[in-house]
Parts: C-alpha cells; sequence; structure tokens
C-alpha cells in the first residue's frame, strides 16, 4: 500500500471535506457534531488559531528530532490517537487500523468503552502501544470488572473519563435520529443508497458497527448516565489498577491539583471536543493554569482543537507533555482509510518538524512557554 494517499489530502480540513462526501450525513454529522450551539467547538479550535509562535533565525542543524517519551513509553512521534467511539461508522476497520497505525508509527492508540471493536481484539495488533478508556456508568462493579478485563487483555495503561456525567446534547446528532444500536430511517436508507461504497463496504464487514464491548452484559443504552466515577471510586481504581493510570476530561486546576495528590499517573486536559458542554473554556487556555497547579514535571496529556503540526507544538509550548488527536484521525479514514490516515499523520509529523525549525529547536522536548509570543 502507497505510503501517501492518491486523493489530495494535504490538511486534516481537505480530509474532512472529502469525508463530508463519502459519509452518510448521519454518519459523519455523529463525527463532527459537538454540543448545542457549536460555539464551544470553535473555541477550541479558534484559540489555538489565534496562540503565536515566536521564531528564531539562525539556529544551525538540518535534522528535527520529535521521538518522544511519555509515561516511560518511547514514541516516534510526539502525538497518538485519542479514544473515540464508534470509529467503525467511518471505515469498516476503523479500530483495526488505528491499532496497526499504533504499532507503525510507535506510539500511543487509546482504544474507547464505546469502541466497534472488542478491547482483546485490538491490543494484539498495536505492537504494545495500546491504551484502553474506561467510561462509569451506574454500576460501579462494572466499571471495575471492565477494568480488570482490560488487564487481562494485556492494556498496561487505563483513561478513566470523567467528564461525560451525562450526554451532551448534539443536535446534530438529534436531527438524524442518531441511535447505537441503529437501524436506519426511510431517509437514512436513501442517503445510505446515495453512499454505495460506503453503505456496501458496511454491509460486507456485516452491517452497521455496535459498542463490541458489552458482550455478555444487559443491553446497551446510549443514554445511560456515565457519571458512577466519584473521588471514591477514582482512590479505589488507583489501589487497584496497577499499571499507569490517566483521568481524562480535566479542565479546572484544582480538580488537576486533587487527581494529582491521589497518585494518578497524569491528566488528560481535554474539552471533549465540546460535544458535551458548549459552554466550556477552550482547554487550550486551560493548559497553562493547569500546569501552574500541578508542576512542571506531572505529565499532562492534551486534545481538543488541534488541527496540524504547528497545534502540536503550540500545545506543547502551553504545556502539554503528549498530545492526542481525534477528529483529524476520522476524517481521513472517512477520506481514505489506512492510506488516508498515514498520509494525515505523515503531514502532521512533517509539519511539526518545520516548526519547531522556524522557532530554532531541534527536538520536540525543547519546546516550552518561551516559544510563545504573549
Amino acid at each position: 500500500m502507497s505510503k501517501f494517499s492518491k486523493l489530495n489530502l494535504q490538511t486534516s480540513d481537505d480530509a474532512r471535506k472529502i469525508a463530508k462526501k463519502r459519509l452518510p450525513k448521519m454518519a459523519f454529522d455523529y463525527f463532527d457534531g459537538a454540543a448545542l450551539t457549536e460555539y464551544g467547538e470553535f473555541l477550541g479550535r479558534q484559540a489555538i488559531k489565534e496562540i503565536r509562535l515566536a521564531p528564531k533565525v539562525l539556529a544551525r542543524g538540518a535534522n528535527r528530532e520529535i521521538n518522544h517519551t511519555i509515561l516511560g513509553h518511547k514514541t516516534d512521534i510526539p502525538f497518538g490517537i485519542a479514544p473515540m467511539g464508534m470509529c467503525n461508522l467511518s471505515h469498516p476497520s476503523a479500530d483495526k487500523i488505528i491499532a496497526k497505525a499504533g504499532a507503525y508509527f510507535n506510539t500511543p492508540v487509546c482504544f474507547s468503552t464505546m469502541a466497534s471493536t472488542a478491547m482483546e481484539d485490538t491490543i494484539k495488533l498495536t505492537d504494545g502501544n495500546g491504551w484502553f478508556q474506561l467510561y462509569v456508568y451506574d454500576d460501579l462493579k462494572a466499571g471495575f470488572n471492565m477494568a480488570e478485563r482490560a488487564s487481562k487483555a494485556g492494556y498496561e495503561t487505563l483513561i478513566l473519563t470523567v467528564d461525560v456525567p451525562d450526554l451532551g446534547r448534539r443536535p446534530r446528532e438529534l436531527r438524524q435520529n442518531f441511535k447505537v444500536p441503529w437501524w436506519p430511517s426511510i431517509s437514512q436508507f436513501i442517503d445510505c443508497a446515495i453512499h454505495p461504497s460506503w453503505s456496501i463496504s458496511m454491509l460486507m464487514s456485516g452491517g452497521s458497527p455496535a459498542p463490541a464491548n458489552f458482550k455478555n452484559l444487559p443491553p446497551f443504552r446510549r443514554d445511560r448516565p456515565r457519571a458512577g466515577a466519584d473521588w471514591d471510586f477514582l482512590k479505589k481504581l488507583r489501589d487497584s489498577w496497577k499499571g499507569n493510570l490517566i483521568v481524562k476530561g480535566v479542565l479546572d486546576p484544582k480538580d488537576a491539583k486533587k487527581i494529582k495528590e491521589l497518585g494518578i499517573d497524569a491528566i488528560y486536559v481535554s474539552g471533549h471536543g465540546a460535544r458535551q458542554l458548549d459552554s466550556l473554556p477552550a482547554p487550550i487556555i486551560q493548559l497553562p493554569k493547569i500546569r501552574k497547579a500541578v508542576g512542571k514535571n506531572y505529565p499532562l496529556l492534551f486534545d481538543t482543537g488541534v488541527r496540524n503540526g504547528e497545534d502540536v507544538v503550540k500545545a506543547y509550548a502551553s504545556g502539554a507533555d503528549f498530545v492526542m488527536l481525534g477528529r483529524p484521525i476520522l476524517y481521513a479514514l472517512g477520506a481514505d482509510g489506512e492510506r488516508g490516515l498515514k498520509t494525515i499523520i505523515n503531514y502532521i509529523s512533517k509539519e511539526i518538524q518545520v516548526t519547531l525549525a522556524q522557532i530554532g529547536l531541534a527536538k520536540i522536548s525543547e519546546v516550552n512557554p518561551t516559544n510563545l509570543i504573549t
């Protein structure tokens, strides 16, 4: 398979435009949509765009190193793939493609509780780069059991997502009557019919995807509250989970400080792509505040609003120790499957190298707040 897509994919925006044409509206709006007015999603991206980097000249050296280390794990690139549910709506093999990308680029890829492929199947393809993301519903025992299952499957890093106490209202999803498991209405059936390549590939792979980590459990309900986890649950999870434990969805410095004090290995600063709260602050603005609260050596991961290599460098300069990508990954998969994904990851990696050259640095690990113009 070619290293690069034959389509003219130069940016994640290119991938988004192509994916919008190739996917039924129901699938595209599920990935692309956000809560209420979607201003929060716009603000998250805009805040990153408005950050300016400080150019430096006459910095010798042609090679820029973008390999990195997060939680003792050495990576070839300084970003990974964020946990996202129902990825197989973008491509019937999306979860497995993501898993293979983790091995190919030697970087963390995280699989959601809501993944369309069982956690035991994806971990085998990651070459040790697989992480698992945990949702805790109203049954705390089931939450602990899911974590134990992930450990038995071979996952050594667990991400507990805490910013979905109730499912956000996303009007684009609601207008499409998006449900899990999904069965098409007449209008959706017509929409699928005019997107035959997507529809045929889904039929050939066994039909519309559904959450695969809930087998032998009560019937899945997407609107079921995910507010079971509290501070006491987090303490108990810390005691029972022997690997790296990360808490995702943190935007308040006081929460971050308390999480650190509980012995959690890292905090994942994220606004969930503004899919939960339209009025949330821009996560990139909260990142330096959280960095100040937890100190300079405590590991922070970041996502929300990142679209290119310059954005990745801006996140590092704002206090991140590692960056995870969400929507750009799904756009790439929806546009051109595995080729599209490799293309976008390769281009973002190159953009990071170019950005380092422009700001006079040799390594991604050298990026710091002095590289920002404030």
